[in-house]
């Protein structure tokens, strides 16, 4: 197939780009700079120069392309109007067509847009309660699922670990690596549900690849694990002496802006429906048996 990326050299877009080309896909991604440029390319993508807040520059990408993948945010004040211009300009691309060639999008949401859940175990009928800063994303993916000029499915992913960096783990493990205080957002009891990026890569292209499906899908490989147990196992990899901090939401919200709400939600979710649908499990079932 051929698939359009928006975001397809970022953390997640650039192990789904990896995960498209490996399995004979033709991958088409917005680049903004030369160096995303050359990144793409080196992913076996070909990349379309353009800017994410100008849809105009990569409206033209779109004609006979099969599936358009949006994992981009300039994650600023303007994200959510940047998205809202996207998303328009893909339901104009699918008006244009004929109804017998519908365009197959895959958005993206995430856990946070359940809000906090504690002991409840969120699916995708679950009321969603998202935090403010990313309220637009309900808002948006209303928009495309309803549209009935468009293949729609939303992916919700969980908290995104990986090796380049540790993913949602960055922080801790920089923290750890020079000695300093693990600093702890919201609380120790806190539930993180968990993914590794290749497996969370790996549900994008299965439901780039099967247009019959639909939806909603949550993508977990680990319900909800406390982020007492992450601190543990990051502590096993890095000498330390155990010393950590612990943050209300309110400093952590005036520190680091409306979007750092998100880690200090004590939620659980499950992705049942993700592997029944189309077969996905995780390889990496255990975030203690990776690198990261």
């Amino acid at each position: 197939m051929k698939i359009l990326i928006l975001g397809g050299t970022g953390s997640i877009g650039s192990a789904v780009t990896a995960d498209l080309v490996a399995h004979h896909h033709q991958v088409i991604g917005l680049c903004r700079s030369e160096v995303s440029a050359r990144k793409l390319s080196e992913l076996g993508g070909q990349p379309w120069r353009g800017d994410l807040r100008a849809p105009s520059s990569w409206q033209a990408a779109l004609a006979g392309v099969d599936v358009v993948i949006q994992l981009a945010s300039t994650f600023g004040t303007d994200m959510a109007v940047v998205d809202a211009a996207a998303v328009a300009c893909l339901r104009a691309e699918a008006r244009a067509r004929p109804s017998n060639q519908p365009l197959r999008v895959i958005y993206t949401g995430g856990c946070w847009l359940y809000g906090e859940t504690g002991d409840h175990m969120a699916c995708e009928t679950s009321p969603q309660r998202p935090i403010p800063a990313f309220s637009w994303m309900q808002d948006s993916a209303s928009l495309l699922l309803k549209d009935p000029n468009l293949n729609c499915a939303v992916v919700h992913p969980a908290m995104v670990y990986h090796k380049d960096g540790g993913g949602v783990f960055a922080r801790m493990l920089d923290q750890a690596a020079a000695g300093l205080p693990l600093e702890v957002w919201g609380s120790i009891h806190t539930r993180w549900p968990l993914v590794h990026r290749r497996d969370l890569a790996r549900a994008y292209r299965m439901l780039a690849e099967q247009a019959a499906l639909t939806g909603h899908f949550n993508v977990a490989a680990q319900s909800g694990i406390p982020v007492r147990d992450i601190l543990a196992e990051i502590l096993t990899r890095h000498p330390h002496d155990g010393a950590y901090l612990v943050r209300n939401r309110k400093y952590v919200m005036f520190k680091y802006g409306a979007w750092a709400e998100g880690p200090t939600l004590d939620q659980q979710m499950r992705a049942e429906k993700i592997r029944q649908s189309c077969g996905w499990h995780p390889e990496v079932a255990d975030f203690t048996q990776a690198a990261f």
